[in-house]
């Protein structure tokens, strides 16, 4: 009998193990402690359908909402993945903004990769297949762009351009390119002015629903 409740102890362990959750004994008992993995996702896509969309949290240890959130059918990039004290497993979108695992699927969605435009500012959008991007990116470098944003939104917009460049679709931080600081991957090589007004309003309109939500996002937390 002690054998066998050794060789049971032995395959929980490591199962527990194989899931990347950390055991420590505590006053006698295995206790699950809260812990990042190996990354197994680089999209995942939103798939909640109750209400058409999630909230996002600020971490996944004691998750509070951001007060985002994201559309049912959206994809997005996957930076971190880890599993909460209760081993619930989670995904960091960027700049610790966190899902629950349970309420996407890894991979990308059809309808995402079709009517979506990948970018990335202080935190990323959406993200797009990379035969999407490719076409995105030839024929946004050889045409012009339009925003119809406009009253307080293109006054919105201009703020945030203002916050994050001074306005200059030359500026570069890092990775981040351009009038709205854009990720220089998800530009996909195009840094036209255009591509990055395109990609800028795809971005705000997904993420947001308006520059000035966004803009108001931004004026609470430095970053949109």
């Amino acid at each position: 009998m002690k054998i066998k409740s050794i060789l049971v102890k032995s395959i929980a362990v490591a199962a527990m193990s194989v899931t990347g959750l950390v055991v420590a004994n505590n006053a006698g008992s295995n206790t699950a402690q809260a812990a990042i993995v190996q990354n197994d996702a680089s999209v995942v896509t939103v798939n909640y359908v109750s209400n058409n969309s999630i909230n996002v949290y600020n971490n996944y240890e004691n998750p509070v909402a951001t007060g985002q959130i994201l559309a049912s059918n959206t994809s997005w990039k996957v930076i971190k993945t880890a599993y909460d004290s209760k081993g619930h497993k989670w995904y960091d979108l960027g700049k610790n903004q966190w899902v629950r695992a349970k309420y996407v699927t890894i991979g990308y969605h059809a309808a995402a990769t079709q009517t979506q435009t990948t970018a990335q500012a202080s935190t990323q959008a959406p993200a797009q297949s990379q035969t999407q991007n490719t076409q995105t990116a030839s024929n946004t470098s050889a045409s012009s762009y339009t925003s119809n944003a406009s009253g307080s939104e293109a006054s919105a917009k201009a703020w945030i351009a203002n916050r994050e460049s001074g306005g200059s679709y030359s500026a570069s931080n890092g990775q981040y390119v351009g009038k709205y600081q854009l990720s220089a991957s998800y530009l996909n090589g195009d840094y036209s002015a255009a591509n990055q007004e395109r990609v800028a309003d795809n971005y705000v309109k997904s993420r947001y629903g308006s520059w000035s939500a966004a803009k108001s996002f931004w004026q609470a937390n430095g970053w949109y």
